[in-house]
C-alpha cells in the first residue's frame, strides 16, 4: 500500500471516532437542537446566526465534521478505485464508508425534524460505530496481501470470539438504552424514551461485566496457542478495562458529562478493536497452499 493511502485510511479511522466525540459533546452540551432545522442551521441561513447561542455553534462544528469525514472517505475510495481489481475487498470497504456517511448525514437530519427523538439518536449512534468498525477492518486488511483467506485458530475459538461479539453488541444496545432513558437528552425539550433508567444502568452493566470474562479467556486461549489473536485482544481487554473504570465513575457520580462522553468514544473503540480480532481469526492463504488447493480442485478422479 502506498503511503498516501495508509495515511488516509488512519486520517478516516480517526475521523470516525473524532465524529463520534463531538456529536457527543453536541448531545451532552444539550445543543442537539441548536441549529432547529436541516440541511440549513435555521430557515433562513446555512449557518448559525448572531441571534442564536453558543448551542449552534455547538452542533454546526459537528454538522461540519461531517464534510471532514466525507472528503477524507471520498479521498481513500478514490485511491483505492486505482487498485480495485487486484484489492476488491479494500474496495468494498472504502464504498460502504462512504455510502454510510451519506446515510448518516440523512439519520442526523431525521433526528433534528424529529426533536431529538432518542430512538433514532441512538441508531445514530450505533451505526456511528459500525462505520468505525468498517474503518478499523480497512486499516487491518489494508497490511494483509490480497486474495483467499482460511482459518487461522480453532473453531471453537473463533466461536467464542464471535459470541464474544454478540455480547459486546448487546452491552452496546443497552447502553444506548440507558441514555435514552437518562438525563443527557441534548436538549430540555427532547423527550425521553419513558424506561426506568436505573434499572437500565443495572442491565447495562451485566453484559460488560460478561464482556470482560469472555476477553480474558481469549486472551488465555490466544497465549497458550500462539494465536495471531492474541495482540488485538490484550488491546480490547485493556480498552474494556478502562471502559468499566469510567462506568463505575459515572454512575457513582452522578453521570459527568465529561466522563460520559469519554464512555462514548471507548465503546467505539471497544467495537473498533473486537473487529480486529475478528478480522485476525483468519490469515491469508500462502501461494504454495493456493496453488495445491487449485490442483487437488482440477485433477479429476482416478476411475
Amino acid at each position: 500500500m502506498t503511503r498516501t493511502l495508509r495515511t488516509f485510511a488512519w486520517a478516516s479511522f480517526v475521523a470516525q471516532v473524532t465524529i463520534i466525540a463531538t456529536g457527543g459533546a453536541v448531545r451532552l452540551t444539550g445543543s442537539g437542537l441548536g441549529c432547529p432545522t436541516w440541511p440549513t442551521c435555521t430557515a433562513d441561513s446555512l449557518v448559525p446566526t448572531d441571534e442564536l447561542s453558543y448551542h449552534s455553534i455547538i452542533e454546526f462544528g459537528n454538522r461540519m465534521m461531517t464534510g471532514i469525514v466525507g472528503i477524507i472517505a471520498l479521498i481513500v475510495f478514490v485511491l483505492v478505485w486505482r487498485i480495485r481489481r487486484e484489492r476488491r475487498d479494500l474496495y468494498v470497504l472504502a464504498f460502504i464508508v462512504g455510502v454510510g456517511i451519506v446515510a448518516q448525514a440523512i439519520v442526523g437530519g431525521i433526528t433534528v425534524w424529529t426533536g431529538l427523538n432518542p430512538f433514532i439518536v441512538g441508531f445514530h449512534y450505533l451505526s456511528s460505530l459500525a462505520l468505525v468498525c468498517v474503518t478499523a477492518a480497512f486499516l487491518d486488511r489494508m497490511d494483509s496481501p490480497a486474495g483467499a483467506r482460511e482459518r487461522a485458530v480453532p473453531g471453537w475459538y473463533a466461536g467464542l470470539t464471535h459470541a464474544t461479539s454478540a455480547v459486546l453488541l448487546v452491552s452496546i444496545v443497552f447502553g444506548v438504552l440507558t441514555t435514552g432513558s437518562g438525563p443527557h437528552s441534548g436538549d430540555a425539550e427532547a423527550g425521553r424514551s419513558g424506561f426506568d433508567f436505573e434499572i437500565l444502568e443495572h442491565i447495562h452493566a451485566w453484559p460488560g461485566y460478561a464482556l470482560l470474562a469472555l476477553t480474558v479467556a481469549l486472551v488465555v486461549v490466544a497465549w497458550r496457542l500462539g494465536l495471531p489473536t492474541l495482540r488485538w485482544s490484550i488491546a480490547l481487554f485493556a480498552i474494556e478495562l478502562v471502559q468499566v473504570g469510567v462506568g463505575l465513575y459515572q454512575a457513582r457520580n452522578g453521570l459527568p458529562p465529561f466522563a460520559v462522553g469519554v464512555h462514548m468514544v471507548l465503546a467505539a473503540l471497544t467495537a473498533a478493536a473486537m473487529t480486529i480480532v475478528i478480522v485476525r481469526l483468519k490469515r491469508p492463504v500462502t501461494p504454495v497452499e493456493t496453488e495445491r488447493a487449485v490442483g487437488e480442485a482440477t485433477v479429476a478422479p482416478a476411475r
